[in-house]
């Protein structure tokens, strides 16, 4: 398929048409993403309300912290939650808050919102529901939780195939934790592993309103047309709404389209009013005389894009902006990508193979795979990863481009690596100004089976991009880079059978 590499360019997606003009008189008609706000709210904030999180113990900290100052709401998205003692603690701190803001002399305002994915939140006997029933029997009038059921998995399929192997078929992928107005957005589920020694990525936006707003709104609508976990451990659909798997599978994929995208549209117009409020018009005046007594907040120097992807209802946006980002990627920019599981769709290996910017690839190496050791069939995953990074690694010499773009493997003893995301350096910049930061991995089930979201984040900022700089460094720090010698490793030794059957499963794992 080489010579269709030279096509790469031509046949992704064009870069959407900005509707109007770039406006030069506010901060938000500066950048060259701006094209990003024709699909999806844009977001402008202040640098120093967002700061990038290093370490699992970092982000765990931060949550129970969070929590436990929380007045008026708290979102919690996520593929499952742990049953260990420090997710147990994160349970007990929800209790805690709740319990106090009971106390209170008013009626409290408190509302928690949980959304996890069913089959993988009821997998076992000890499990996600299991651990939140508590919280749900006694504060059945604040605590939501929502179990997102794939509408693929039906009839006969949902019968047939087995515990763990039917989480392959589509998953809610999401990971936002909320807290008031602040927003932690994240590659990292809430389990033990992903408190302790399990490397992702997290990023803080504090006192940021409109994003929280959105995000509450994202979550609510998902968890809308998800089953409602009761006080009983039974489920059941919210009143009005199509069973994911026992309705229409037609109708409802629409409802569910229409519930989020009316959420993005919404956004989009509240921020497009916001927008024109701010910087444009009569307004100006007013906000002279603001700036004058000293209420004005500082201009944004920082935009912030939520990017979604959910296939199954044909919502394809992260997918246009992220496949859109590489096409335009011009040469002498670098695009750092990482993902802890290296799968790439067909359309995002054709663009790294057949564009012009510098490409670095962080992947895990087989140690460091989450699967790694595993039980049964789960334990060859590993050997499957291996064998399509070398023969991607084949393609990138067969086309002479092993300059151009650079694999590394993430290794660490102890630990397992689970970052996904990307950084982009314009050409003469050693500061990148560009970062997706969310739940996609780039691979086929990112694209096309589970639910997911990320946010791109455009700076100006020197102090911001030092952050995501130095976020990126880190984690490249500890890594090798991948040459021919390294598939000569006794541990990259694939067995045949695994190679055979990985065409077959790619699209599952």
């Amino acid at each position: 398929r080489s010579p269709w590499l030279l096509l790469a360019p031509v046949l992704s997606p064009a870069v959407p048409q900005v509707t109007s003009p770039p406006c030069y008189l506010c901060p938000e008609g500066v950048h060259r993403f701006q094209w990003i706000r024709n699909l999806v709210p844009e977001f402008g904030v202040c640098s120093s309300h967002v700061r990038v999180l290093s370490s699992p113990v970092e982000f765990f900290e931060l949550m129970k912290g969070q929590i436990k100052v929380a007045k008026r709401r708290v979102v919690m998205a996520s593929l499952y939650l742990g049953t260990g003692p420090l997710e147990q603690e994160l349970v007990d701190c929800l209790e805690s808050t709740l319990e106090r803001s009971l106390q209170a002399n008013f009626p409290s305002d408190l509302r928690v919102s949980i959304l996890l994915d069913f089959t993988r939140g009821s997998r076992g006997r000890k499990n996600s529901r299991t651990m939140l029933l508590p919280l749900l029997r006694r504060f059945p009038e604040q605590v939501r939780v929502s179990l997102f059921h794939t509408p693929n998995l039906r009839g006969l399929l949902r019968l047939l195939i087995p515990e763990r192997f039917n989480e392959t078929i589509g998953l809610q992928h999401i990971k936002v934790y909320l807290f008031d107005n602040n927003v932690i957005l994240s590659g990292a589920n809430l389990s033990d592993s992903y408190f302790t020694n399990r490397q992702d990525r997290y990023v803080f936006l504090q006192d940021c309103p409109e994003v929280a707003d959105f995000f509450t709104e994202l979550v609510g609508a998902v968890g809308d047309v998800s089953l409602q976990l009761q006080g009983d451990d039974s489920v059941q659909v919210v009143e009005g709404m199509v069973h994911p798997y026992k309705g229409d599978r037609a109708a409802y994929c629409r409802a569910a389209n229409k519930k989020v995208m009316d959420v993005i549209n919404s956004a989009r117009a509240r921020q497009q009013v916001l927008h024109a409020q701010t910087f444009h018009g009569d307004s100006l005046l007013a906000q002279e005389d603001a700036a004058a007594a000293g209420d004005r907040r500082p201009a944004p120097d920082t935009w912030i894009y939520p990017l979604i992807q959910m296939k199954p209802f044909e919502i394809q946006i992260d997918e246009i902006v992220t496949e859109t980002l590489l096409t335009e990627a011009e040469r002498g920019a670098k695009v750092y990508l990482t993902t802890g599981y290296f799968n790439l769709t067909q359309a995002y290996m054709d663009l790294v193979l057949g564009t012009r910017a510098e490409y670095q690839i962080l992947l895990a190496s087989p140690e460091v795979n989450g699967f790694f050791g595993a039980k049964g069939v789960a334990g060859a995953i590993p050997a499957a990863y291996v064998h399509i990074e070398r023969q991607f690694y084949g393609e990138v010499c067969s086309l002479g481009q092993q300059e151009r773009v650079r694999l590394q493997e993430y290794g660490r003893r102890g630990w397992t690596f689970h970052a996904k995301g990307l950084w982009l350096y314009l050409a003469g910049s050693a500061l990148p100004c560009l970062t997706l930061i969310g739940s996609p991995n780039f691979g086929y089930r990112s694209v096309h089976r589970d639910l997911e979201a990320q946010i791109a984040i455009v700076t100006e900022s020197r102090a911001l991009q030092q952050q995501l700089h130095q976020e990126q460094e880190q984690l490249y720090l500890r890594s090798g880079v991948v040459s021919s010698a390294t598939f000569e490793q006794p541990s990259r030794q694939v067995k045949l059978w695994v190679k055979m059957v990985t065409p077959l499963i790619k699209n599952f794992f």
